[in-house]
């Protein structure tokens, strides 16, 4: 164990006319500190992740976290992107300072404020996370180059329609009753399966249901060392916490197997010392349903190709033998991209101090956490339990 989260705090996600990139890092910031008991002025550094890439005409944000507070003035900010793997990035710079000990503790936070531009402009700036040169054409922006996945994906193993719709009905109804979640309504199966003028196709195979929402929101976090971890009111210890990146451009690797995701993972369970079975839950990075599908066959839930089964068969339910995203993920709890990685460590230590409210798990003791970058470029895995 290199370091333990012992705050938090998340807005709700969503669209929020009323507030900037500014205030909802504000809002999230006081609210961790305060919540791991502590002052702004114990704050030694602090760590903002935001993608940025157009979505706010303000560059340059790292500062931005002091206007929380005034005893954040003269503090070291630094603010990180790697694309929608951004949070757990920002994270990572923040454990990297408490092994370093060049800081007692961090505050990491993670933003972005999405909805204030048109479709077409929040389309372009998402597809700066492929590779332009040989992607930046694709129809549909990302979802354009996730419905290819899917494309791919069916001719090698067969449809998996029925598959995708489980997964979104799964992820929906976990959704419906986090108060967090920008989209809390059981859509149902058959809603999720079938096109419809509410369910159009987007890009390729993929539905409205199958992709992630475009959504405004903030989530923070403290970390700190074990041993101050072990005095105070709550700590989440990272087992392990590994980066791994891929290749940028699809056309360098087989785009089906997100092979930096099943590096990232068996990294992990070796760091950790952990197999799959050991785990609790998981929360994982399911910008498009495709994508969960795949990530179940990368993590070693299923073989190559049989990730339909993990759906189909309910394994990844809330009452299954691993649940999956029992916050409802990004597909019903929303994606800003920057605050992504961080709001899912925040809700796995949410179940891990049984603080989750109806989105809890029986008893819950080990997370596996995956964020991932781009089209698995970018490939983030932490594994989490409670210190005490």
């Amino acid at each position: 164990m290199t370091a333990c989260i012992v705050g938090w705090a998340h807005t709700p996600f969503g669209k929020h006319e009323n507030d900037d990139t500014e205030s909802l890092i504000a809002q999230v910031a006081t609210q961790a500190v305060a919540d791991a008991g502590l002052d702004p002025s114990d704050i030694d550094e602090i760590v903002l992740g935001s993608f940025g890439e157009g979505f706010s005409p303000q560059g340059f944000p790292a500062s931005l976290v002091l206007q929380a507070s005034d005893a954040f003035r003269f503090k070291p900010a630094t603010r990180v992107e790697n694309a929608c793997a951004t949070g757990s990035a920002a994270i990572h710079q923040g454990l990297k300072t408490i092994a370093a000990k060049q800081g007692r503790f961090v505050l990491v936070v993670g933003v972005e404020k999405m909805t204030g531009l048109p479709g077409p402009e929040i389309g372009a700036n998402l597809l700066k996370a492929s590779y332009i040169k040989e992607e930046g054409n694709i129809e549909g922006g990302f979802a354009g180059v996730f419905g290819q996945i899917a494309a791919q994906y069916f001719q090698r193993h067969g449809d998996q329609s029925d598959a995708l719709a489980q997964i979104a009905a799964k992820n929906h109804h976990n959704g419906a009753v986090n108060p967090l979640a920008q989209m809390q309504k059981d859509l149902g199966f058959e809603f999720c399966r079938n096109p419809s003028d509410k369910n159009p196709y987007v890009a390729g195979p993929l539905k409205r249901t199958d992709c992630s929402l475009v959504s405004d929101g903030a989530a923070a976090l403290v970390l700190t060392d074990v041993d101050t971890a072990l005095g105070m009111d709550k700590a989440i210890a990272f087992r392990a916490a590994v980066h791994v990146n891929d290749y940028l451009p699809l056309s360098k690797r087989d785009i089906l197997l997100f092979e930096g995701c099943e590096v990232a993972w068996k990294q992990a369970f070796d760091k950790a010392r952990v197999s799959l079975e050991d785990l609790s839950f998981v929360e994982t990075h399911d910008c498009f349903t495709i994508a969960e599908l795949i990530e179940y066959e990368a993590m070693g839930l299923t073989e190559r190709g049989q990730g339909a089964r993990a759906a189909m068969e309910g394994w990844t339910r809330k009452d299954g033998k691993l649940p999956v995203n029992p916050s409802g993920g990004l597909k019903s709890k929303g994606h800003p991209i920057g605050a992504t990685g961080v709001s899912m460590h925040v809700m796995a230590s949410m179940q891990l101090t049984n603080t989750a409210g109806e989105m809890q798990l029986r008893a819950p003791k080990l997370a596996g956490i995956f964020n991932m970058g781009g089209a698995a470029v970018a490939n983030y895995v932490s594994i989490l339990e409670p210190l005490r």
